[in-house]
C-alpha cells in the first residue's frame, strides 16, 4: 500500500526544509532591520530595501556595522 521512503524522497523533504528555513530567515532579517531603523529613526524602508537587493547577508552586516545609535 506505501512505497518505501527512498532517499530521494527523503533528500527532496531535507532540501525543502532547509529551504523553508532559509527564506524564514531571510525575511525574518528584513523585517528586523526595517524595525531597527525604525526605532534608530532612520527610514525603515531604505535599510529593508538595502538588506534585500544588497548581496544578503552582506546588506545585513553592512547596516548592523554602519546603524547610528538609538535615540
Amino acid at each position: 500500500m506505501f512505497d518505501a521512503i527512498t532517499e530521494e524522497s527523503l533528500g527532496a523533504i531535507a532540501g525543502s526544509i532547509v529551504l523553508a528555513t532559509f527564506a524564514g530567515v531571510y525575511v525574518y532579517s528584513i523585517v528586523w532591520a526595517y524595525g531597527d531603523a525604525e526605532r534608530r529613526g532612520k527610514s525603515g524602508c531604505l535599510v529593508a530595501l538595502l538588506v534585500f537587493l544588497v548581496s544578503w547577508p552582506l546588506g545585513l552586516i553592512l547596516w548592523i556595522v554602519f546603524r547610528p545609535e538609538p535615540r
